[in-house]
């Protein structure tokens, strides 16, 4: 809704243009929904490859911008002043601090960071930097590493966590069948709710791997008769081809700017959640229009009257239960 008719072109190797055509009614409502990444949904052709440092750059970037310099520096003290012996630093003001910088940071300079491609020729020192972004030996990392079950277990007690996952497993559903590799066709929705679970307790961070992959900080061990289940929940992070892709797109700039797409699939379930339509600009202060009643996110199921143009139906989709 509220998307006109005009359609940009492949950017190769350039940054790529933010908040083209008009803003819908839901934007001019809802502020921070102007900040998610520019509706990338595709990636045509080859990939450009880096040929710098772009995570350098971004960094470079962010310090010469006033609010990015503001809200960065805003996260490194917490994440990185240690409380005592014991304590590396205080977890919670970090990922408050986190929120806030992806909350409030225009997605130029915060996507960018995170989201930035790395030169062939120097994969190691590109990707370890990207890793560091959200300064991990706070935000990220344990003293043991949990159950990925009981880690989704204390996410779904917290309302922002509980949402912000259900948000991320809505819109960065894979759908192997679709040009872009996700569901819902868009790119943008998708990085705006990966980076939405930064700063919970669900906080997802590179993998030291060659392949741009993901994950919580937590891994299926001790998982019982609840082993399959957790296998496919730490799999919907690192081998998300929706979530691989998008981020290749903005960090490559090989995105597809596009106001009105080929129709999604469609699907008779809400793929909207509370937190996707009001993403609050203070996200520590409770909105009364969250509804906090978690059968609200028992959504999917086998979503049988899902189906794309070729009139398939679409199994096997992940959901929240």
């Amino acid at each position: 809704p509220g998307r006109g008719g005009a359609q940009g072109r492949v950017s190769q190797g350039r940054e790529p243009a933010l908040g083209r055509g008009s803003p819908s009614s839901t934007e001019l409502q809802d502020p921070s929904r102007n900040r998610r990444a520019h509706p990338n949904w595709a990636i045509l052709g080859e990939p450009a490859v880096a040929r710098e440092n772009n995570c350098l750059n971004a960094a470079k970037a962010c310090n010469l911008n006033d609010t990015c310099k503001k809200y960065r520096s805003a996260y490194i003290s917490p994440c990185t002043s240690r409380v005592s012996t014991a304590e590396v630093c205080n977890k919670r003001k970090c990922h408050k601090a986190l929120r806030q910088f992806f909350d409030k940071v225009p997605p130029k300079h915060s996507y960018g960071m995170l989201f930035c491609s790395c030169p062939l020729s120097d994969q190691t020192a590109c990707s370890e930097r990207r890793r560091q972004t959200i300064v991990p030996v706070c935000s990220y990392e344990e003293k043991q590493k949990p159950n990925c079950l009981e880690l989704q277990a204390s996410c779904k007690t917290n309302y922002i966590c509980r949402s912000r996952l259900a948000d991320f497993f809505v819109n960065c559903q894979p759908e192997p069948r679709s040009l872009s590799g996700c569901l819902k066709e868009n790119y943008a929705d998708c990085l705006l709710a990966y980076s939405g679970l930064i700063g919970t307790v669900m906080t997802p961070n590179y993998l030291r791997s060659p392949k741009i992959s993901v994950s919580p900080y937590c891994d299926c061990s001790n998982s019982g008769n609840n082993k399959d289940e957790c296998d496919k929940f730490t799999e919907f992070f690192t081998e998300n081809t929706c979530l691989r892709n998008a981020i290749q797109a903005f960090g490559n700039g090989t995105d597809v700017g596009v106001w009105q797409p080929m129709s999604p699939v469609q699907t008779t379930t809400s793929t909207t959640t509370p937190y996707q339509r009001n993403r609050e600009r203070n996200p520590n202060t409770i909105d009364n229009n969250i509804n906090t009643d978690p059968g609200i996110y028992h959504f999917c199921g086998s979503l049988q009257a899902q189906k794309l143009k070729s009139n398939s139906t679409v199994d096997g989709v992940f959901c929240v239960v």
